[in-house]
């Protein structure tokens, strides 16, 4: 069976297809849920972060919803990751990330948090900000690597993309030729080392586990204001990006214009037009990709 999930407002949408046939269910949760994490180990438990009402968890697919337990100590939950990689005690760790940027990891399926300061310990957190809340910043998303348990990207918003080789102790400060107003990271199943970048200044990728980083912008032309980034799982040189021209006319309904960009074997990225509504009343937050058999 295949399954997704959407958070809209104080809804969660829950579309199944079961036997060639699309359902739909509305749930309603306790708040708006800013960011969704599944554990493909527990099915039905899913991880909701809330802008000031903290971290919730459903152990029915988001019929009911219960707090999460006591760690995390900033409400505005940004960001939430379930490790493919790593699991204790037959649950997956989980990840939370916040506003000011913190972030917090749980070995028992969110029932305590520690904290890892060590990401605050950066020489260039000096320099993070958000530009619409400019007296703060926040863990924008963050990637476990599938390919090692210890390891763990965040993307700071506005910051950068820092590294933890030692489950979160420790960190590495973003690095040159990547991106500092980083809003998406995403990995490959089968591409070990590869991680994507979607940013405010366009798209860059490491492929050797986030030494070193290029920027390819190619094609985006004024497009470079990515938002989400989906990669073909079964082809690790062909992704998708939401772009626009700037942050107004990616988020705001009375400016949205945005596109889709496809990038394939290393060429010039390309605007995708088929099948798709005009760019202006457009915007697109979320991209999602899935393995064909």
């Amino acid at each position: 069976m295949s399954r997704l999930l959407f958070s809209a407002s104080r809804t969660l949408l829950d579309v199944k297809r079961t036997d060639e046939k699309w359902t739909l269910e509305e749930k309603t949760t306790p708040h708006t849920m800013l960011c969704l994490a599944a554990d493909s180990e527990q099915p039905g438990r899913l991880y909701g972060g809330t802008f000031n009402d903290g971290l919730w968890v459903s152990e029915d697919w988001g019929t009911t919803w219960r707090k999460a337990g006591d760690g995390i100590f900033h409400h505005r939950i940004m960001s939430v990751a379930v490790s493919p990689a790593e699991k204790l005690n037959a649950a997956s760790v989980v990840w939370a990330g916040t506003e000011p940027s913190g972030l917090f990891r749980s070995e028992d399926g969110g029932e305590t948090w520690e904290h890892c300061p060590g990401l605050l310990d950066l020489s260039s957190k000096s320099s993070w900000s958000f530009p619409p809340r400019p007296y703060t910043h926040h863990v924008r998303w963050i990637e476990p690597d599938p390919h090692a348990e210890n390891r763990i990207f965040v993307g700071i918003e506005l910051g950068g993309v820092m590294k933890s080789e030692d489950k979160g102790k420790t960190w590495e400060d973003r690095k040159p030729g990547s991106q500092y107003d980083s809003h998406t990271l995403a990995m490959h199943p089968f591409s070990a080392g590869r991680i994507y970048e979607a940013a405010g200044g366009g798209f860059a990728e490491s492929l050797d586990s986030g030494k070193t980083w290029q920027t390819k912008n190619e094609g985006l032309g004024d497009y470079n204001y990515l938002v989400e980034i989906a990669v073909n799982p079964n082809d690790q040189d062909t992704m998708i990006v939401s772009a626009a021209k700037g942050p107004h006319s990616a988020y705001q309904p009375e400016n949205a214009y945005t596109v889709l960009m496809r990038r394939e074997n290393n060429q010039p990225w390309e605007q995708i037009t088929d099948g798709l509504p005009h760019p202006e009343g457009s915007h697109v937050f979320s991209l999602a990709s899935r393995k064909t058999e």
